[in-house]
C-alpha cells in the first residue's frame, strides 16, 4: 500500500469553515466531512471538502474556525445525480494537526497516474492557452481515482501532445472554480468545479492499459 502514497500526495493549510458532519460509514469505521478555506497567493480562498474517520478524529479534536494542516490523498467517487453521474472530488485525511504559523505554500499535491481521455486543448477569450486533462490514478486494492487537470502556457503546449495510456508526473494545487451553468432560456445556476492546476507537468512513460478509456460518467473508485 505505501507505493501508491506516493503516486498521489496533498498537503493543506486552511481554516474550518463548517460543522463536523457525519458522512458515510464502512464496516465499522465512520467518516466525517467538512470544509477547508485554504488560501492562495492572491485574495481567492479555494473551499474544499475534507473527510475524516472517526479514528483521526480521536486524536485530534477539530471545530469549526481552527486553522489546521492536512496531508492526505485526493479521492474521487461518482455520485447519481438526476439519472446522470457525477464526479465528486475529495481530500482523505491521513494526518490533521494544528497549524504553526504560516507556510510558504498552503496547497500542494503531487500525482503519478495514466491520461485515460484525449486531452483537450483551447484558447480563453483572452487568448491564454489551456489544455484539459483527466488523470487515471491507481492505489490500493485495485482501485483508481480520476481526477480533472488543467494545464497552462507552456504546459498546455506540452500536455496536448499527450496521448491516452501516457504515464504523467504532476506538481500544483487543488482549487475550485464558481461557475454558471445554464439548463435552459434564462434559467442558470452558480456551480462550484474542482481541479488541480498544474505547475508542472513531466511525460514518464507509456503503457498500455486496459480500458485506458475512460467516461467520467462511467464507474469511479468509492471515497475510502
Amino acid at each position: 500500500m505505501a507505493q501508491y502514497e506516493n503516486f498521489n500526495r496533498i498537503d493543506l493549510e486552511g481554516t474550518i469553515v463548517s460543522e463536523i458532519d457525519f458522512s458515510h460509514q464502512i464496516f465499522d469505521e465512520r467518516f466525517f466531512l467538512f470544509t477547508l478555506s485554504v488560501q492562495r497567493r492572491s485574495d481567492h480562498k479555494d473551499d474544499v471538502q475534507v473527510t475524516v474517520s472517526n479514528k483521526l478524529l480521536s486524536e485530534t479534536s477539530l471545530a469549526k474556525g481552527m486553522k489546521i494542516s492536512v496531508e492526505g490523498q485526493l479521492r474521487s467517487y461518482n455520485k447519481q445525480e438526476e439519472k446522470r453521474n457525477r464526479l465528486i472530488l475529495m481530500v482523505f485525511a491521513r494526518s490533521i494537526s494544528k497549524a504553526e504559523g504560516q507556510t510558504k505554500d498552503p496547497n500542494q499535491i503531487q500525482l503519478e497516474g495514466y491520461i485515460c481521455k484525449q486531452p483537450i486543448y483551447r484558447k480563453t477569450p483572452f487568448g491564454r492557452e489551456i489544455t484539459d486533462l483527466l488523470v487515471a490514478v491507481n492505489r490500493a486494492y485495485k482501485k483508481s481515482d480520476y481526477i480533472p487537470v488543467i494545464a497552462w502556457g507552456r504546459n498546455a503546449q506540452t500536455a496536448k501532445h499527450l496521448m491516452v495510456g501516457d504515464k504523467i508526473k504532476i506538481e500544483g494545487r487543488f482549487q475550485s472554480r464558481d461557475y454558471q451553468k445554464c439548463f435552459g432560456p434564462n434559467q442558470t445556476e452558480v456551480c462550484t468545479a474542482y481541479e488541480v492546476s498544474a505547475n508542472r507537468l513531466e511525460r514518464l512513460d507509456k503503457y498500455e492499459i486496459e480500458g485506458a478509456e475512460v467516461d467520467c460518467d462511467e464507474g469511479m473508485s468509492s471515497l475510502a
